[in-house]
């Protein structure tokens, strides 16, 4: 969704919409995402457990040198270069799904210490 006319402000109540349209965009990719990555339908990081075995680090860090590139993408793209492989909305769609994995990562990695204090 882009303002109608050049130069023109988007207003909140279209600013909620484009925001429900990418919620819907960020859960419509995540749920691929899932299923061609993780390829384990019960462990939702999988795919970065298995790539953090292989390079000797951690899942978070796996997660961050992809969320990394996309990154790298969208300084470029405001830094003018228009035309890259992947579009920008996709690359911000990416970022946000990553953050959202990272935030599960994190809520995991708490109730495991939670656990372990406990146990």
């Amino acid at each position: 969704m882009q303002a109608d006319t050049l130069g023109e402000s988007m207003h909140r109540q279209e600013m909620k919409r484009l925001i429900e349209d990418i919620f819907e965009e960020v859960l419509r990719v995540r749920d691929a995402g899932q299923t061609e990555y993780a390829r384990d339908k019960d462990n939702v990081f999988a795919n970065f457990e298995r790539v953090a075995s292989f390079t000797g680090t951690t899942r978070e860090k796996t997660l961050l040198t992809y969320m990394i590139k996309h990154i790298d993408g969208l300084c470029a793209y405001c830094d003018g270069h228009k035309s890259q492989r992947e579009g920008v909305r996709g690359r911000l769609t990416d970022i946000i799904v990553y953050c959202l994995l990272l935030w599960g990562m994190v809520e995991e990695n708490d109730l495991k210490t939670k656990e372990k204090n406990n146990g």
